[in-house]
């Protein structure tokens, strides 16, 4: 382990960095409330995350019954309104400690995820976290999103690296790590919706302070 050196980690954002799910759901709440139908729950909005903005809009009308010919119109108002939606999102416990730490050891930092990138730059703004990574990519950032293996591969490339490893929550992410080939870290506290037995991942965890030790065993196995 020892021997270990520096490492290129590419990391999801909702709900494997920060838990942004009160901020999208009163966010689709708010939306909903100005076309006048019904709420959705936290545990909802929940469910809905992991494929992007469009996937998140199109599952919130299929639950709520609301036709296809009204989705453009609710995206693009979706849209507008993810921008500012920070006031109750929160990074999860010992994230923050982990990044210091991996930056101290050399690694190169990335965010691979499916939110546009313009809010995505505003809630990692927010956090003040913005400038602890090398490349951010959005949902929004290629023509293509997770999980296409392109967005990851574009995020270790940005980093000057050829792979490296990535961390995720969801099966969007496992899917995405599997097809660019990378080993895939799962943190089982975001939005996944699968058992984590039956993921495919490399290492799982439930709190950040247990992210180091993997990482330095798994760098050992790509390195």
């Amino acid at each position: 382990m020892s021997g270990a050196g520096p490492q290129a980690l590419v990391f999801d954002l909702d709900g494997t960095l920060i838990d942004s799910a009160p901020d999208i759901c009163a966010m689709a709440n708010a939306l909903l409330a100005e076309e006048g139908i019904d709420r959705v729950s936290l545990a909802e909005a929940r469910g809905f995350v992991g494929a992007g903005a469009d996937a998140f809009v199109r599952r919130m009308r299929a639950a709520r019954g609301i036709p296809e010919a009204d989705h453009a119109r609710l995206l693009a108002r979706f849209l507008e309104l993810y921008e500012g939606a920070v006031a109750h999102s929160v990074i999860y416990p010992g994230v923050l400690d982990a990044l210091t730490l991996f930056a101290a050891k050399g690694h190169a930092l990335a965010v691979c995820t499916n939110k546009p990138i313009r809010p995505t730059h505003i809630v990692l703004d927010h956090f003040e976290m913005r400038g602890r990574f090398g490349a951010v990519i959005g949902g929004d950032t290629l023509p293509v999103r997770k999980p296409d293996p392109a967005p990851i591969h574009a995020a270790f490339a940005a980093l000057g690296a050829e792979t490296g490893l990535y961390v995720g929550d969801s099966e969007v992410d496992a899917d995405a790590a599997a097809r660019a080939g990378v080993p895939f870290l799962l943190f089982t506290e975001g939005y996944r919706k699968t058992p984590v037995a039956e993921m495919p991942h490399d290492a799982a965890f439930s709190h950040w302070d247990e992210l180091p030790a993997l990482i330095e065993r798994l760098t050992v196995r790509v390195a």
